[in-house]
């Protein structure tokens, strides 16, 4: 018989991947955890974790039970609410990164707040995050859309440089890729998806890192005291000088969500609000 009971046990672990914190959280010992999922892991017939290194891994099977298992608690949320002739009021959680906190989603998060749960994590942490339901939605830059689950275009930013004041090229309309020729640059690390656009685009055009820095206020800060220019999506807001590039591609921002998701009225609703704040309707 399937141990139905372990699931919520099991769910916490697959969030944490750390039977100590996960034991702790349950108010259980730690090998009262290793037999529930070893249990479980015996029902399916495969293992639900490995060891990579240090730190432990969900198999593809433990990540398609931690979806099963947080369907269910939702599920089962739901029904008791109905029950209890309540309305729904389990928040939706979205998952994006700063930028689009900073710049995108400002609007709807002062509106939705009580409505929302928020989560900070890089465009991968957040399809893991929507994929494995530990998000309801994402908002990501995509150069290639997922296959596993349903895309939103959200709306499409040129890329601009943001220049010191008083630079040179601040009275130009626009500038080309071939203008950050010998230019001090404010870029973010290596390998940064930004960094990596920069260094392809550039081809013979060659620029000088002033400095690595992370996010974009940390950037347009370094922008602001001279250190350098700085490439950011069109979304970011400056009153420093800054010219669109017109030979580097524009970015796409989506929503990402599972597949079924929007049979949730609350899901439904809070990706209208989102399109409809970024005029994306």
């Amino acid at each position: 018989m399937f141990p139905v009971e372990a699931l919520p046990s099991f769910l916490a672990f697959a969030e944490h991947l750390n039977f100590t914190t996960a034991a702790r959280e349950l108010h259980i010992s730690q090998p009262a955890l290793h037999v529930k999922v070893r249990k479980l892991a015996e029902a399916v017939g495969r293992p639900l974790y490995l060891r990579d290194g240090r730190r432990l891994v969900l198999t593809a099977d433990g990540e398609a039970l931690a979806r099963f298992a947080r369907d269910r608690e939702d599920q089962l949320d739901d029904f008791l609410q109905h029950l209890a002739g309540e309305a729904q009021q389990r928040p939706v959680v979205l998952a994006a990164g700063q930028g689009a906190y900073l710049y995108l989603l400002g609007d709807v998060i002062a509106r939705e707040a009580t409505r929302l749960r928020l989560i900070t994590s890089s465009r991968a942490q957040t399809l893991a995050l929507v994929r494995d339901g530990r998000a309801h939605l994402g908002v990501a830059v995509l150069d290639a859309v997922p296959d596993d689950l349903d895309t939103v275009l959200l709306a499409k930013y040129p890329q601009k440089l943001v220049l010191p004041p008083g630079h040179p090229l601040a009275q130009r309309e626009v500038v080309h890729v071939a203008d950050l020729a010998g230019m001090r640059m404010v870029v973010p690390p290596a390998p940064r998806p930004l960094r990596m656009m920069l260094e392809r685009a550039a081809a013979g055009a060659t620029w000088e890192v002033a400095v690595e820095a992370e996010g974009w206020p940390l950037m347009l800060h370094f922008v602001q005291l001279g250190v350098g220019a700085a490439v950011v999506n069109g979304c970011v807001r400056t009153g420093l000088p800054n010219l669109p590039i017109v030979d580097l591609p524009a970015v796409p921002y989506y929503a990402v969500h599972r597949r079924g998701a929007l049979s949730d009225s609350r899901i439904r609703r809070m990706l209208d609000e989102i399109r409809q704040s970024l005029g994306s309707t």
